[in-house]
């Protein structure tokens, strides 16, 4: 590596994002005397959303701090639980976490979810619009600087990153209030109002339902509502203990 250089040490937490050559921490990245301190952390694989705060020669400094050569860099990972200021917590999920966008309305979290592949542009434009947390496990989305906020989500297991996301931004939890399938709000609803989405056993069998006042679908305590009813127990039970 020639020119002048700095040395950036990451947080732990960010080992993930850095090639495997670099993983000891510790990183010489070149400096043009003209680029951001954010730039040169982009160039090395680390998604903003996931950097906190940056320490320079003892000093905290801006991702716009230009990096002079021979400094020395801490680059620590975002605090938890993380503050979204400006609006109310909301998400927004790409194509890839549709069991997660699920697990999250049935906790009664506010999440929207695209279940195509709308592109890149218009996912971050949604999220500047609607004023929502971009979750995805796509780095280069994470980068465009019109998204209103960001997270990166670092397992590939479901049931792990809902306990992460839980734990990073600790939001509001209301289970049983939204759709899973739209993310509208469910009202209580008689048998008569959603008869015809009931086969003859549910119907028989079943007295108590809710509706989604936007699409309509019906819900009540069916066959699978043990294995839901464990993923909210699990969340409140792990919200609870972060208290």
């Amino acid at each position: 590596m020639n020119g002048p250089e700095i040395h950036v040490e990451f947080a732990p937490e960010l080992h993930v994002f850095v090639t495997r050559a670099r993983r000891d921490g510790t990183v010489r990245a070149p400096t043009d005397g003209v680029s951001s301190l954010g730039h040169v952390i982009e160039s090395l694989g680390v998604p903003l959303t996931e950097v906190g705060p940056l320490v320079v020669d003892g000093r905290e400094v801006p991702f716009s701090h230009v990096p002079a050569a021979g400094e020395a860099v801490t680059v620590r990972a975002v605090a938890r639980p993380q503050q979204v200021p400006g609006a109310p917590l909301r998400f927004l999920l790409d194509v890839h976490l549709g069991t997660l966008a699920r697990r999250l309305r049935l906790l009664g979290v506010d999440t929207a979810y695209e279940s195509t592949d709308i592109g890149d542009p218009a996912l971050a434009a949604r999220s500047a619009a609607e004023q929502r947390v971009m979750l995805s496990r796509d780095r280069g989305l994470l980068r465009r600087r019109e998204l209103w906020a960001g997270a990166f989500v670092y397992s590939t297991r479901p049931e792990e990153q809902l306990d992460d996301i839980l734990d990073r931004f600790h939001p509001e939890l209301r289970p049983w209030t939204r759709c899973t399938a739209c993310n509208g709000l469910l009202r209580e609803a008689t048998k008569d109002e959603v008869a015809d989405q009931l086969k003859h056993g549910t119907h028989a069998t079943y007295d108590v339902f809710a509706q989604c006042a936007q699409c309509g679908r019906a819900y009540w305590k069916g066959a699978h509502h043990d294995q839901l009813e464990a993923i909210v127990e699990r969340a409140v039970g792990l919200r609870s203990e972060r208290r």
